[in-house]
């Protein structure tokens, strides 16, 4: 008959064990306590890993995503102190890590499956008016000295002003491209950013957009662009006077998505 942890229950007192361990001064390797004690989310204790498995992908099929994990597999431990004592002998490591935060135990007869984990942390986000200052900065700082942008030399150019409606075209395409997982100056509908800009209320003169995925800070995105020719020929062209710029989070993927639209209007 099977018992309630063999069913995925958690074991408590296996956790007790581990965090006795932890509280105390310790040494494995480089490694050392005391450390906080570790959570027992449940999911932790539900998750049984197949040969081969990969466990963070399992761990966010279950609905606890993580930034990592690691799996150790236990047989021939009568009871939580026997598994206790392979840990300790063995698994040191995983019991010291300050990266990790929880675990969970499942038991099956004398066959253990324990996970340790950190969870997914969440992104910060940035302001938008602080990313959108702190974009004008970098691209004005830019644009105020002579630049090569791939094999072209750009003389210094005037200063970039915010505006609102490129500002919005910037945003509408960012969530564009987080909300359907794709990365590319021609959005789903077919529009471009000429497209886009006239759709935010913009009559322009000229036109132009950079994007950006896998960043999370204006700074970092503007320093992207910087470092590829296209792109930055579009910050250190003279003829743009306006800009707009705004990101989208694919919460999913842990992706942001950055748009920069550059104008000059008539």
């Amino acid at each position: 008959m099977a018992t309630a942890a063999s069913q995925g229950a958690p074991e408590p007192a296996l956790l007790a064990l581990i965090n006795a361990y932890r509280a105390q001064p310790q040494r494995c390797g480089n490694l050392s306590g005391p450390l906080p004690p570790l959570d027992s989310p449940p999911a932790l204790s539900r998750v049984r890993l197949g040969t081969g498995a990969f466990i963070e992908l399992a761990l966010e099929r279950a609905g606890y995503p993580v930034e990592h994990a690691s799996a150790v597999f236990i047989t021939g431990a009568a009871d939580a102190s026997a598994a206790m004592a392979v840990l300790r002998d063995k698994y040191c490591r995983q019991m010291l890590s300050p990266h990790f935060t929880a675990m969970g135990a499942i038991r099956d007869g004398d066959n253990w499956q324990i996970l340790f984990a950190e969870p997914l942390r969440p992104i910060p986000l940035p302001e938008p008016a602080e990313s959108s200052a702190t974009a004008l900065a970098a691209v004005n700082a830019a644009r105020a000295a002579p630049r090569l942008c791939g094999e072209r030399l750009f003389a210094p150019a005037p200063p970039l002003t915010l505006n609102p409606a490129l500002t919005q075209a910037a945003l509408a395409h960012s969530r564009d491209m987080a909300t359907l997982h794709y990365f590319s100056h021609q959005a789903r509908d077919g529009s471009y950013v000429a497209d886009r800009a006239l759709r935010s209320g913009y009559a322009w003169r000229a036109v132009g957009e950079n994007i950006a995925s896998g960043v999370n800070t204006a700074g970092d995105a503007v320093a992207g662009w910087l470092e590829s020719p296209g792109h930055c020929a579009n910050i250190m062209n003279p003829a743009f006077t306006e800009m707009g710029v705004a990101y989208s989070l694919n919460t999913g993927r842990r992706l942001m998505y950055w748009t920069q639209v550059f104008g000059a209007p008539r």
